[in-house]
């Protein structure tokens, strides 16, 4: 065997270890082993399904596609400050396993610092996660200069070990036939969402359970 052929064995035989070694963005969520018995979806008026039917919400869109229970904790109008006052009642109250947190719409159209919805999006994930429970973060890009969006819902979701679904409206705010009026999806837009998150919500489901 030659040279050139032993190295490139090497290189993917390095590469081969270095992906089975690498942690996935599922192993490392906090609280994997959670008891916690429900799943909550906790946030704005894009949890609590404005716009659309009784029943055509993400969060019950998406309990049907992964056939798991869901309870709807979404509340038009919060922001991530109204949203930790409720907090307490709405989620931790209620066992939680695993609670899906859509948070920042409203922050951004009231123009509260990015670093407020920062803060507050932290304190948010750390108080479900002092309950036992696992947090998958939701993210949002929103059309702004000085602020970077998507960014902050990534360093959030890695520093406290949440799952991040990174930029959920994708192509449904600018598509109006997804949309029920400027800036909320319709049940079309809100179905697209919960197959976004189906995915990595039912892989992060398998390792919960394996985790048990």
């Amino acid at each position: 065997m030659n040279r050139r052929k032993q190295i490139a064995i090497a290189a993917v035989a390095i590469l081969a270890l270095a992906w089975l070694l690498w942690p996935s963005p599922y192993s490392r969520v906090k609280n994997l082993d959670s008891t916690g018995g429900n799943v909550i979806a906790f946030g704005d008026s894009l949890t609590a399904g404005y716009g659309a039917n009784a029943g055509e919400d993400y969060p019950s869109r998406l309990a049907a596609l992964a056939s798991t229970p869901i309870l709807n904790a979404g509340v038009s109008g919060d922001t991530t400050e109204s949203a930790l006052a409720r907090l307490d009642p709405d989620v931790l109250q209620r066992d939680p396993r695993i609670v899906i947190v859509g948070l920042g719409g409203n922050d951004f159209l009231q123009n509260i610092p990015i670093a407020t919805t920062e803060a507050n999006l932290r304190e948010i994930a750390r108080q479900i996660q002092k309950a036992g429970a696992m947090v998958v973060l939701l993210g949002y890009r929103f059309p702004s200069v000085t602020a970077n969006y998507e960014g902050m819902y990534a360093r959030v979701a890695k520093e406290e070990r949440c799952l991040l679904i990174p930029d959920l409206l994708n192509g449904i705010i600018s598509n109006p036939s997804l949309k029920s009026d400027e800036i909320h999806p319709n049940a079309a837009g809100y179905q697209l969402m919960a197959e976004r998150v189906a995915g990595p919500f039912g892989k992060l489901l398998k390792k919960a359970k394996q985790a048990r």
